[in-house]
């Protein structure tokens, strides 16, 4: 963040609350300040307890609209994740390798073109991804914004007035909440349900997705666990973890490695995604009393893939 707090013209840059303390607002926030906006995040929990801090955080991008414009937002948190991954122990960002089992490179997009190593086999792709250990990354962001300068508040809001009240432009990265304080009835949960194992030696990550369910089959080696999934269950509100679920899910798993059958299980995870019929939402609104209100909402199951990506483009809007 630079210290030059003036514009052009010797103005002030107007001072920035973003409301949501997850990846995509932490995110947001340290794109903002980088530019040079006095940034403050207000967030009702801290960010070990948002639903991204559940993610299993394989950049891919995955249930997430609309299509024209994920891959630019993708790309460009792939190059960002890219560098981080030069100090995992610092940024949480790991490239590793593994198995897109069914993925075929023309069934994906124009945005496949652009990735790099990867490798088309029998079994589907095979590529080196960034994975990310999210309580790490969320925390290093969360640092990123208070060495430039800002804040991190713990703050619950139930209108955007109140952070209007504050600061001239409001960026809403709300997830799941957007239903409520934009209102938009457009925004709906998907759950998932993932299971956490001591890792029995994998060091591969691998994906399979189910066409004709909900059920996905994926593991991600995470430093000190191998998390395990998953479900993608439509307008499921449940944050409860259901123990046939997480059976299901370890069996599928050890049907791809039979050594995940007998490890311990040391913990249950649900993630509501907050997905958007109309797909991922950026754009403006004026706020009464002449704010600005910005939006970045809707990523369903691919807010770390396209963190950066959408952090940029609703930094161009609060400009």
């Amino acid at each position: 963040m630079s210290g030059d707090m003036t514009g052009r013209g010797g103005a002030e840059v107007p001072d920035v609350i973003v409301v949501g303390g997850g990846v995509i607002g932490l995110t947001t926030a340290v794109v903002l300040a980088g530019r040079g906006h006095r940034v403050r995040v207000w967030s009702g929990a801290p960010a070990a307890a948002t639903t991204s801090a559940v993610a299993g955080a394989l950049w891919w991008p995955y249930r997430i609209e609309p299509r024209d414009r994920v891959g630019d937002w993708s790309l460009a948190s792939l190059r960002w994740y890219e560098e981080l991954a030069a100090r995992p122990w610092e940024t949480g960002v790991r490239l590793v390798d593994g198995v897109h089992r069914g993925e075929r490179l023309d069934a994906l997009g124009p945005w496949a073109g652009q990735l790099t190593g990867v490798v088309e086999t029998a079994e589907g792709l095979r590529c080196r991804l960034p994975l990310i250990d999210m309580p790490v990354h969320l925390e290093w962001l969360e640092e990123r914004v208070r060495e430039a300068g800002g804040s991190v508040e713990r703050r619950t809001v139930t209108s955007f007035g109140e952070a209007a009240a504050e600061a001239a432009t409001v960026v809403n990265c709300t997830g799941l909440g957007a239903r409520e304080l934009v209102p938009d009835a457009g925004v709906r949960p998907v759950r998932g349900q993932l299971v956490l194992v001591e890792n029995p030696g994998v060091e591969e990550w691998f994906t399979e997705a189910d066409p004709a369910s909900s059920e996905t089959t994926y593991f991600f080696p995470q430093p000190g666990r191998l998390v395990l999934g998953g479900t993608a269950g439509a307008d499921d509100w449940s944050t409860v973890p259901d123990p046939r679920t997480a059976r299901e899910i370890v069996a599928r798993c050890a049907r791809v490695r039979p050594e995940i059958a007998g490890a311990r299980v040391i913990g249950h995870r649900v993630g509501l995604r907050p997905a958007r019929d109309a797909g991922v939402r950026i754009e403006a609104e004026p706020l009464p009393g002449g704010g600005r209100l910005v939006h970045n909402y809707g990523h369903g199951g691919a807010g770390v893939t396209v963190a950066l990506g959408c952090a940029e483009e609703a930094a161009r809007w609060v400009g």
